[in-house]
């Protein structure tokens, strides 16, 4: 696996690079390098709490939007509802991106997730050339298995989202950050299937330039996704659309049905057995999955 960063494995027979990432690379690598504020640290606890400490100028100047925080490991990353993970060092690409959006509503920026997602998505498919899909809300798929989430929330008047992109982890790294109830993702490095692919600090700047191309058409339309022609793109995307899925609320319901639609809102359609259309937001939803799988794996 062909890397610009030092250091480097042997996991099985593919020699993949898990050095430190160079920063510099990402800069050299952007269409437009005076967008973003390319920031690295080699290991932290969080790279979104770390920019939402910076977003507020609690600690220093408040950072200014387009703020980029790039890691080779986080000790205390964190996914949606509060779920924890860890990678180990420099097998996945870790950033996060502060936005100050304010063409768009406040209500609108929930978006901001699906849009990163909608990058990571892209830049996977143009880069690595491997059939990335979305999962709804924001989870990004290759063959039916996540390989990169994406958490956002809110920071004053900055929204900060971050993704975790697997690159190099195995089939038993995965299995092991799975556990035993736990259903495994998948990496690019399994994906690929021994294929060349580009080294983390080029895939960041891939998904960079994606994310600005569709944050700037989003700004240009006021935050409204369907006037930009973003809401059609995010649909397309979207595996979970016309298929079966199983929906796990908080109180221990759950809902079998068919997948439908993605409103305006980000609000998941499903219409279950019945002929009832029901309306989920993200924050309604323990789990999504496939309605056959009834484990406990990511959601």
């Amino acid at each position: 696996m062909a890397g610009s960063y030092r250091g480097g494995e042997q996991l099985g027979t593919v020699q993949v690079d898990r050095g430190d990432l160079d920063p510099a690379v990402v800069r050299a690598a952007l269409r437009d390098p005076q967008r973003w504020v390319v920031r690295y640290l080699p290991v932290t606890g969080s790279s979104n709490a770390d920019l939402a400490r910076a977003a507020t100028g609690r600690e220093e100047p408040p950072a200014p939007s387009g703020t980029v925080l790039i890691t080779d490991e986080q000790l205390a990353g964190r996914g949606r509802l509060g779920r924890t993970w860890h990678a180990p060092r420099g097998s996945s690409l870790m950033l996060s991106v502060l936005l100050r959006p304010a063409p768009v509503p406040m209500a609108a920026r929930g978006w901001v997730g699906g849009l990163f997602a909608l990058a990571v998505r892209t830049a996977i498919r143009r880069s690595c050339g491997l059939p990335a899909e979305l999962k709804w809300p924001n989870d990004v798929l290759i063959g039916g298995r996540k390989c990169a989430g994406i958490l956002a929330e809110v920071a004053g008047d900055a929204v900060v989202v971050g993704a975790g992109i697997n690159v190099s982890l195995t089939a038993a790294e995965l299995a092991a950050a799975a556990g035993p109830a736990g259903t495994p993702g998948t990496s690019l490095l399994l994906a690929a299937d021994g294929a060349r692919l580009p080294g983390r600090a080029e895939l960041a700047a891939v998904v960079l330039d994606g994310f600005g191309e569709l944050t700037d058409r989003w700004y240009a339309a006021g935050g409204d996704l369907t006037a930009a022609g973003l809401l059609t793109e995010y649909r397309s995307a979207l595996a979970t659309l016309g298929s079966p899925v199983r929906v796990e609320l908080p109180d221990g319901r759950a809902l079998v049905g068919t997948a439908t639609d993605v409103a305006a809102d980000g609000g998941l359609l499903v219409r279950d057995a019945g002929g009832m259309q029901h309306k989920y937001s993200a924050a309604d939803v323990v789990h999504l999955r496939p309605a056959a799988q009834q484990g406990s794996g990511d959601g």
